[in-house]
């Protein structure tokens, strides 16, 4: 078992349609804001912005392919010339609307970028092309957070509360039955099983150590809320302060 750290990052998905956005941004920490590719527009940009200044949540730019009919989930093959501009221009729309922290791709780009180095790379040039002060969320030990890491940026390690995990620490694809933890209870022991001891039971029972700065809890879950506010309970009750990554 490891030392507990004191602090984590709750992260989720916004401005996604699905109806649960106000009462999650009170509940979490860092909030990624689709950019209009995969979901969103101007408008819901821009509410998500002022609901994430009242709150005092970090807003962070959620790039993905321009593929609503499946919801930014089904990988595309483009050059690294066309990620790089799929991710600046998403990234600069939401800038140009107010203060963003950091930035986590979303969906088949996100998945893509974990295993390929040259979309990594890409995804990178991306944000860095927008501001080099900005942080990424990745999966720890990816490609995506190796080529952030190589560009200097500063990088949170990512890990999920409600997906399962693979022997070698990637996550379940979404077209396996058990690719989601649907049972409440289970979601929450793994995430402080990730936090707290630093391991995470993957799908052939055995256990693998794990980093989190941060942990991503999906806002369009059918019971998002209700999880995200359990969740903070449970953590604080074990003396873990939920807290935005790198904020003092």
């Amino acid at each position: 078992m490891t030392s507990s750290p004191r602090t984590i990052d709750l992260n989720c998905d916004l401005g996604e349609g699905a109806g649960s956005d106000a009462d999650l941004m009170s509940l979490i920490t860092s909030a990624n804001i689709a950019c209009g590719a995969h979901a969103g527009d101007a408008a819901t940009m821009r509410a998500m912005m002022a609901l994430a200044h009242d709150h005092g949540v970090s807003v962070g730019a959620h790039p993905g392919f321009s593929d609503r009919e499946h919801f930014g989930r089904r990988e595309f093959k483009l050059s690294p010339l066309e990620v790089t501009e799929l991710v600046r221009s998403q990234v600069s729309a939401l800038a140009a609307m107010g203060e963003v922290s950091h930035v986590k791709p979303h969906g088949a780009l996100y998945s893509l970028a974990t295993r390929d180095r040259t979309v990594a790379d890409a995804v990178v040039a991306g944000i860095w092309a927008v501001d080099r002060r900005l942080k990424l969320w990745a999966m720890p030990k990816s490609q995506l957070f190796t080529a952030g890491k190589a560009c200097g940026l500063t990088v949170a390690s990512e890990a999920f509360i409600d997906r399962t995990y693979q022997a070698d620490g990637t996550l379940t694809p979404r077209s396996c039955p058990n690719a989601l933890l649907e049972d409440e209870k289970a979601a929450v022991a793994q995430a402080l099983r990730i936090v707290c001891d630093g391991v995470v039971r993957t799908t052939d029972g055995t256990d693998i150590t794990i980093v989190a700065d941060t942990l991503c809890l999906h806002g369009d879950a059918p019971r998002a809320v209700a999880f995200a506010r359990r969740l903070r309970q449970e953590l604080t009750a074990v003396g873990i302060e939920v807290r935005a990554f790198g904020r003092c």
